[in-house]
């Protein structure tokens, strides 16, 4: 299953996010935080069950940008 990742820098570490079914975890690179989303989300999988996957899991995500006015 592919799943969005969105990463960012929080302080000296990075956070990830898995926004369909809001799923977080961090690490102190991009691929660490990377890697540690991907085992919360294999754990979540195999210990969930199939209706609370069902419920949290958001098929639409988009991840876009916007321009915004500032001062």
């Amino acid at each position: 299953m592919k799943l969005t990742a969105i990463i960012e820098r929080e302080g000296n570490g990075y956070v990830s996010l898995c926004p369909e079914l809001d799923i977080a975890s961090q690490g102190d690179s991009i691929e660490q935080a990377r890697d540690n989303l991907r085992e919360a989300l294999e754990l979540f999988f195999e210990t969930a069950s199939p209706e609370e996957i069902r419920h949290r899991l958001h098929d639409d995500i988009f991840v876009t940008q916007v321009e915004v006015a500032v001062g």
